[in-house]
């Protein structure tokens, strides 16, 4: 197994959308003083992801751009045998995951308030057993699309990292980013897409925690598309 580049190496890299919203309350905003200190992952240590965590798991779980982390908690609460690490630059939806870690003693829970291109850049190759990039930003603007997170850099990140068999879950309910996100995938060709209905895109599957946004997207009649894609 090859590690990637420290975090010297990392170059720094832009990130598209707000930091921050309506100000913290003062727990929030203790709690971003004191545990995401304590939670945060070291890029720079030598065993990674391991060391991100105050104790060894079974398999590690990455999500990209958790948003106000429910589904990341959910999940963290149905594998507690699963390290999870969650990458958010907007500090609001990080003082919601770092309430509820605190309030429930969540110890596989990590957090990168920051951009998940860096952490992916220091991933172990064959370190992860699923990532989750749900209700990505579409950026729906042609001029904007080099923004969307489904791109050629990224699925070559993502597939380094997933160990044989891993799998990448994707959520949208933009039609038009699903089907931008499928033709990147068949130009990567290292994605396995494994379906026989329709019922498996457009259905979540029995265990999916589901997230404030996507709540909100089907009450407005939105349709979700739910990819399931396996590291070939």
């Amino acid at each position: 197994m090859t590690d990637a580049p420290s975090d010297k190496r990392v170059n720094r890299r832009l990130i598209y959308g707000r930091r921050q919203g309506h100000r913290l309350h003062k727990k929030q905003t203790r709690l971003v003083a004191d545990l995401l200190p304590q939670v945060s992952p070291d890029l720079a240590s030598s065993e990674r992801p391991r060391a991100w965590f105050g104790k060894t798991f079974s398999s590690y779980a990455l999500e990209i751009g958790f948003g106000g982390g429910e589904h990341l908690a959910a999940r963290a609460a149905q594998q507690p045998d699963c390290g999870f690490i969650g990458c958010e630059p907007f500090i609001n939806g990080v003082a919601k995951l770092l309430t509820v870690i605190a309030d429930e003693g969540r110890d596989n829970i990590a957090v990168y308030q920051d951009d998940a291109r860096n952490l992916l850049d220091v991933l172990p190759d064959e370190s992860l057993a699923a990532i989750y990039l749900l209700y990505p930003d579409p950026w729906p603007k042609t001029r904007h699309h080099k923004r969307r997170f489904v791109n050629a850099e990224n699925l070559a990140a993502m597939h380094r990292v997933l160990r044989p068999k891993g799998e990448f879950f994707l959520a949208s309910d933009i039609a038009d980013y699903i089907n931008w996100s499928l033709i990147q995938i068949k130009r990567h060709n290292g994605f396995d897409w494994p379906v026989s209905c329709a019922d498996d895109w457009g259905v979540p599957p029995p265990d999916w925690p589901g997230t404030r946004y996507e709540a909100k997207a089907l009450a407005a009649g939105r349709k979700a598309s739910y990819l399931r894609l396996i590291k070939s």
